[in-house]
């Protein structure tokens, strides 16, 4: 496991992310085992603390799971996992608009450059 920490945000959020975006790709699955928290902390080099703080939030937001003496896993709850991937869609879409509107992208200029870098990158789904 690989993350490329930033300095903005704190780690524990980076990890959370980086979970969310495993599971929205499809590298993580429902039901699928995760590192244990002394496991990440020792793959990330992060301190056991920040690991056990993310895995506390991730159970919180019902995306991991953990039973006494059994490793953590990613959750069943489908609605939890499909929550994860439009949350992140909607982050992606809401930074675009904010940067093309703070310049002054006219809706449709900001439409046609969709289509555009969207095929552009392999739309599979046309």
């Amino acid at each position: 496991m690989n993350i490329q920490f930033n300095n903005r945000d704190p780690v524990y959020i980076q990890v959370i992310q980086h979970f969310k975006l495993q599971i929205a790709k499809g590298f993580l699955e429902s039901g699928d085992v995760i590192p244990s928290r002394r496991e990440l902390a020792s793959q990330l080099k992060i301190n056991p603390n920040t690991a056990q703080r993310a895995y506390k939030e991730m159970e919180e937001e019902g995306l991991i799971k953990t039973e006494k003496n059994q490793p953590s896993k990613v959750t069943h709850d489908q609605d939890v996992l499909r929550g994860v991937r439009n949350e992140l869609i909607d982050e992606a879409v809401s930074q675009f608009v904010d940067s093309v509107k703070s310049i002054n992208v006219p809706l449709e200029d900001a439409m046609k450059l969709i289509e555009t870098h969207y095929k552009e990158k392999g739309d599979s789904n046309d």
